[in-house]
């Protein structure tokens, strides 16, 4: 073999072995990315500008799972792929088996990040209100032997957020901050939720973002979400991309430990 033809062939091997490098990062920076499955259906919703937000996110990939009458995104094969499930669907039902999939999910410490209308969805399973914290009232409901009267949406309303707890890692740092958005009043909110952001918007309940833990599992909810008026919102924005952290520091650990036996 000439020189010629030796050095060519020197380069082509260290060519192969760069490339080899570089998907071996590429494949260990896949890794670390947080996996999102973001569940969506029975509401319309501004689908580009939504998904816009999501391809912002830098430490993320996602996949959407548009379902229809029944909560379909919960399978176990479907949920192992996923290390949080971000909730913005507004689907009646949920069945018994897709509920135990979502339990299952949730007691291996997958993370939930519920958004918006998905708090009026699935309003016959006590289960789901006690998973996410809280129940838009689609119709009045008698509790304690208290007739409440259904909850209400008004869309177009500019107001006022306060951080509750700017200590948090999800609000840590945020100061308050104006929203033109959907605000909810009259919904049930558990009083063992660990409220992030509150408002003092008469058509708003007072708590507006919180969390709770589900057994290893980390909850997140966020009222705000209805339009890109708020997928715009830098401080929306923020505090969406530090709930998904948030919540998926438990699927990660899991993650990590299943990797490492």
């Amino acid at each position: 073999m000439g020189w010629r033809a030796h050095r060519a062939a020197t380069l082509l091997c260290i060519l192969a072995i760069l490339g080899c490098l570089a998907n071996r990062v590429s494949a260990a920076e896949e890794g670390q990315k947080i996996r999102v499955l973001i569940t969506t259906g029975g509401h319309a919703f501004d689908r580009k500008n939504f998904f816009a937000m999501w391809d912002s996110f830098p430490g993320m990939s996602w996949r959407e799972t548009s379902q229809t009458k029944t909560s379909e995104a919960f399978t176990p094969a479907n949920l192992d792929r996923c290390d949080v499930v971000a909730m913005y669907d507004m689907i009646p039902n949920i069945t018994a088996d897709e509920e135990v999939a979502l339990q299952a999910f949730l007691k291996r410490g997958g993370g939930l990040v519920v958004l918006h209308h998905t708090i009026c969805s699935r309003q016959q399973s006590p289960t789901f209100e006690r998973i996410i914290g809280g129940k838009f009232l689609s119709k009045p409901e008698t509790r304690d032997g208290k007739e409440l009267p259904k909850s209400a949406a008004t869309g177009g309303v500019r107001f006022r957020i306060h951080v509750a707890d700017p200590k948090h890692p999800i609000t840590e740092g945020l100061a308050d901050f104006d929203v033109e958005d959907e605000p909810y009043s009259g919904m049930i909110v558990n009083p063992r939720n660990h409220v992030l952001l509150t408002s003092d918007e008469p058509k708003s309940n007072k708590e507006i973002a919180w969390t709770r833990q589900e057994g290893k599992a980390r909850v997140a909810f966020i009222q705000l979400g209805h339009d890109n008026k708020t997928y715009t919102n830098p401080n929306y924005k923020k505090i969406v991309e530090r709930a998904v952290q948030w919540a998926a520091a438990g699927s990660k650990g899991e993650r990590q430990n299943a990797n490492s036996r």
